[in-house]
Parts: C-alpha cells; structure tokens; sequence
C-alpha cells in the first residue's frame, strides 16, 4: 500500500468516526488524522476532553461544511464517578481538595445514592465547571482559572435524559459509581459527579468517561487511529453521512442542476434541514424549506 506521502490525491468528502483515546485533546485527533487521511481539510464535532475516550465526529474534506449542522444534541456516557473528594478540575486530572470525611461515607446508604441521582434527572439547572470551555467575556473559563482568576459561572438548563446506575463500589477514603449517562448537549458529566458527591458525600469527581454516542453516531461504527493508520479509509462517505444524519430528499434532474447552481427549488414539505440526493444517489445540498420554495443551507455537490 502507498504510503500517505506519496499519495497527492486528496481523500473523498465523508466522516471518519474516531474511538478517541484517553490523553488525546480533540484537536490532538484532528491533526493525526490529517496525516493519516492526506489532507489538511478535517474538522471535528462534539468535543472531547483528553480524559474521555470515545465517540468523535470528524469531517473530511467537503463534509467539514456538514460538521456545525450535524444534530448531535443528545450523548450518552459511561461514567464512573467517585463520591468523598472533590478536585481543583471536578475529574481525577485534578489536584484533591481536601480530605474524605469517612464518616459522611459511610452514612451514605445506597437509597441516598439513588435519591441524589434522581434530583440530577431531567430538566435541571447546572453550573458548569469553572475549567469547562464556556466563554467568560469573550475568554474560555479554563484559560481564566489557568490565569489565576477565580471564575464564577452561571447555572445554565440542561437535560439529563438518562441516568442509571451499574455498580456501587465503596472503598476506603470513596464510594465509586458506574453510570449511563443520556444528555444534552452542554452538559458536563463532570458537574453531575461534582454535584451527586456534594450533595452525599461533601465532594465528588469524575473518574473516568467514555462517550458512546453522540447524535447518530455510535461506538459501533467507530475507530481506533491505529486502526485507521492501517486502513486509512472513510467510516461514511458524504452521501450515506448526510443519510445517516438528515432527513432525504430526491428530486429530478433539472432540479438537480438547479441545486448545484444555487438557484431555488420547490419546498420538500419536510420539516427542518434536510438532505437533497440526485436520481444518481449523489448528495447535492443540505436544504430548509421557507414558504413554497427550498434554500439550501449547505451546497456539497461541486457545479
């Protein structure tokens, strides 16, 4: 097989779906599969922090267009969380905050862990941690922490669709909990563990994370790097990823060409931003009805 360096000709439009490892930051992921892909036009979705392992979206060459529409406001997470002692990050990358109150651990009774669970389901409001990336005036939280600045942020509404527990493991100094854990997006595991353990135990970290969804998109059609290094191929091209994610529309020749020279077309009559296919199965634009006629969002198919 040639390698990447001797093969010029760029890879075809499409998503590679990534098993992100632990210690790898997302754009760490990007710039091997840059390397392994050929090209300099990858571009990720769904950020994860290096701890997390799991699930991340990445587009390759003209689905990078696709990456900000992709609907991947829902995740969900295996979690093992440990109950007793905070951090400085709320995740065992963290300097410890303090000592565990074994006392205050061991009143805490498999009902209290069900319960503290229970008031972090649903429609919640949460604080996310001060080292997450929510801008503060323009500046990421963590760049201000790192900075020295004391950063308080403001609750914000979350979904916490899911949240079962596995196993209960208590040990000397903690409890740890296995958890799914089904969310919107813009939810921090990491404030779920901070607030269960303060609520129990008076402090709780993340201890491990592993995202197993994201959107459509699961473990199961994901890849190791040293799987791609070996095969170094597309996990959906373009026009199975823009199936796989949007609802589809096909429409006729002369409509085609009238897509791919942006020009408008009848409204599909399908709610929200959908998928435009030519009679050859090619995907031609991302689109949205307004009134009687369609605008697309995204053109993908060159003119």
């Amino acid at each position: 097989m040639p390698s990447q360096q001797q093969s010029r000709r760029p890879p075809p439009p499409g998503l590679v779906i990534v098993d992100k490892p632990d210690g790898l930051t997302s754009h760490d992921v990007v710039a091997r599969v840059r390397r392994i892909m050929g090209t300099r036009k990858v571009g990720h979705a769904g950020t994860l922090d290096p701890m997390a392992t799991g699930v991340l979206v990445l587009g390759i060459e003209r689905a990078t267009k696709l990456l900000g529409h992709l609907a991947l406001d829902r995740k969900t997470y295996l979690a093992t969380i440990a109950l007793g002692v905070s951090t400085s990050t709320d995740d065992a990358q963290g300097e410890a905050v303090g000592e565990p109150d074994e006392a205050a651990l061991a009143a805490v009774t498999d009902s209290a862990i069900h319960r503290g669970i229970a008031a972090l389901t649903g429609e919640i409001e949460q604080v996310p941690s001060s080292v997450s990336a929510v801008k503060v005036d323009g500046k990421r939280a963590y760049a201000r922490v790192r900075a020295g600045e004391q950063v308080e942020l403001e609750p914000r509404p979350v979904t916490v669709y899911r949240f079962d527990l596995l196993a209960i493991r208590r040990e000397a100094g903690r409890i740890e909990l296995d958890a799914v854990i089904d969310c919107s997006s813009g939810t921090y595991v990491r404030a779920l563990a901070r607030d269960l353990g303060g609520t129990l135990a008076g402090g709780g970290h993340l201890v491990a994370l592993r995202r197993t969804t994201v959107g459509p998109f699961t473990l199961a059609a994901a890849r190791t790097l040293e799987a791609l290094e070996q095969r170094p191929e597309l996990s959906l091209d373009l026009a199975a990823a823009v199936g796989a994610a949007f609802p589809r529309h096909d429409v006729d020749e002369a409509t085609a060409r009238a897509v791919q020279y942006g020009q408008r077309i009848p409204a599909a009559g399908i709610a929200g931003t959908y998928g435009v296919f030519a009679p050859d199965g090619r995907v031609l634009a991302l689109a949205a009805d307004a009134g009687a006629v369609a605008r697309s969002v995204v053109v993908l198919a060159p003119a």
